[in-house]
């Protein structure tokens, strides 16, 4: 969900920054639901870790938990001007970048 979701998110921002007939209500709750979904997937990893005395890759840890302090950075900055003018470009990035940190603890897991 959170590799996946954020590809398409990403594409799909990227697309509607070039088409404005795809800048539809849908993409933002899209966009909320694939970025609550890394709230949701890093929640559950820390209850493993700490209920059920799970050992995890550190490094696999260290991607969720920048990943979530990415979507903050990205809530953040959206209102100012600079990025109101090109807001779904500005999505679209964050989400492909969410969608590579993704990737990147799933690489990182399956190594360790």
């Amino acid at each position: 969900m959170v590799i996946i979701g954020n590809g398409l998110a990403g594409l799909w921002a990227l697309a509607a920054h070039r088409l404005p007939s795809l800048r539809t209500r849908a993409l933002w709750w899209f966009v909320v639901a694939v970025e609550a979904s890394i709230f949701v997937q890093v929640g559950l990893g820390v209850g493993m870790v700490a209920g059920q005395h799970l050992t995890a890759v550190k490094f696999h840890m260290f991607y969720g938990f920048v990943a979530i302090a990415a979507i903050g950075i990205m809530y953040s900055y959206r209102q100012y001007d600079f990025i109101q003018q090109k807001l779904y470009l500005y999505y679209g990035l964050f989400s492909l970048f969410v969608m590579g940190l993704g990737i990147r603890a799933l690489l990182v897991a399956k190594a360790g």
